[in-house]
């Protein structure tokens, strides 16, 4: 930085700081030479140019000085008309920190090589901190950024505490590569998970570690194609990230749902690789449930239902009932019966009646009926639908310390309630029930 000041003040210009005023921060470099040049280019589109030192040897290039109130607005600016890099951001140096203007007299003893090499260093290198952090929140005060840091631990359990070369605190997230940190940065920003001014870094502008965090482990991943949109819902549903209709539009629930499963899984910023994920998991918990596809004659109805945990009991009018297998504390009440919405109301007076499902939630539109409820022991699902002239649809009950699976299960059902064919209920068939292996 000493032969860059030199050409600074060989063109005739003040190198003294400007105490605090702002800064916008562009980049970065590790030479002299380097710094020089980026700040030349920088200086054919701007003519407020500064450059600055930072910790461990590097140069930081900017513009201003400025109110801080103006550097934001012109920040913003700047990025939307995209003359700048995203990650840039404002700072505002310390009182001991000097701004060096550039002028076009640098430019020119720059190219006529007065900026010399440097004389070879004959000590040992100062080995530099590498990769990328994901700067979450800055502030001035150290106990406040202690508070910060125990806060954000809650969804960055691995976030540490800088103490950086302005006076500054900054909770960060990392190391990473550089291109995860961007692709994490954005995937985070998309979930709500962390503010829209929170900035990539390199590690050598962190300055001192004061709380060492935790490798994040967050990789980039190999980028996977998006399935269809319908098949995106089911798992997103399945996974009880999801609570709107499977119609394969996108809307901003589904987006919604996307950005924070990549957010919670944190397998990858990609969506589609999260969703992959999503789908084996999907997969492996169906074998593990041991899910296989009923066909009911009593209903007409055929689904997917964890029949190593049912056993059927009887059919009744319009129901077919499955009753607990060894003790598993479920069960599956299937029922259809020709009608339209006065019908299913009364299927869904019913159930509340039986205590199917106890202090029920309800939800009533036409040609559709879900109701929720629990009691200490159990959870209950109830949904019904008005198709093709019957009142159709299930109840079912899941132990209460199992929420998790009861709403997977709950998802699975709904989503593959189908008619195999016409109700048999009415001729009282004494063992309506078959259950066939995927």
């Amino acid at each position: 930085m000493r032969r860059l000041a030199w050409i600074m003040m060989a063109a005739g210009l003040p190198a003294t700081g400007f105490a605090q005023d702002a800064v916008i921060r562009i980049e970065a470099k590790r030479s002299e030479a380097a710094a020089a040049q980026a700040a030349a280019n920088w200086d054919e589109r701007f003519d407020d140019v500064v450059t600055f030192d930072l910790p461990r040897g590097w140069t930081a290039i900017g513009l201003g000085p400025f109110s801080p109130e103006e550097a934001e607005k012109r920040l913003q600016d700047m990025k939307s008309a995209q003359q700048i890099p995203q990650d840039s951001f404002v700072a505002i140096p310390g009182d001991d920190v000097i701004l060096t203007p550039f002028a076009a007299d640098a430019r020119e003893a720059l190219s006529e090589g007065e900026l010399a090499p440097a004389a070879k260093d004959t000590a040992t290198p100062v080995e530099l901190p590498t990769g990328s952090y994901i700067r979450l929140q800055s502030l001035q005060s150290e106990a406040e950024a202690r508070d910060a840091l125990e806060e954000w631990r809650k969804t960055f359990p691995a976030a540490g505490l800088w103490a950086l070369g302005n006076g500054w605190y900054s909770v960060a997230l990392g190391p990473m590569t550089p291109e995860a940190a961007q692709g994490w940065l954005r995937a985070f920003n998309a979930s709500g998970d962390v503010p829209g001014d929170a900035f990539a870094s390199e590690a050598v502008e962190m300055g001192d570690i004061l709380i060492e965090g935790q490798d994040p482990q967050l990789g980039l991943g190999e980028a996977v194609a998006l399935p269809p949109l319908d098949q995106v819902q089911r798992v997103l549903k399945w996974a009880g990230r999801y609570d709107g209709d499977i119609d394969g539009k996108t809307g901003p629930m589904t987006r919604k749902a996307i950005a924070t499963a990549v957010s919670d899984l944190r397998v990858s910023p990609d969506a589609g690789a999260t969703i992959a994920e999503l789908m084996r998991q999907r997969d492996a918990w169906r074998v593990e449930m041991g899910l296989s596809t009923l066909r009911d004659e009593a209903t007409g109805l055929s689904l997917s239902a964890p029949m190593e945990k049912l056993s059927f009991d009887r059919a009744e009018r319009a129901l077919s009932i499955y009753k607990p297998r060894n003790g598993s504390g479920a069960a599956l009440i299937l029922f259809s019966q020709p009608g339209g919405q006065q019908e299913l109301q009364d299927l869904a007076g019913l159930v509340t009646a039986l205590g199917w499902v106890p202090r029920p939630e309800r939800m009533v539109e036409r040609g559709h009926i879900l109701l929720r409820g629990a009691n200490d022991d159990h959870i209950s699902h109830a949904e019904g639908w008005v198709r093709d002239g019957r009142a159709e649809g299930f109840v079912l009950i899941w132990p209460g310390s199992d929420a998790q699976n009861q709403a997977r299960i709950a998802a699975e059902i709904t989503d593959s309630l189908t008619r195999h064919a016409p109700g048999a209920n009415e001729a009282r068939i004494a063992d309506p029930a078959t259950a066939l292996t995927p």
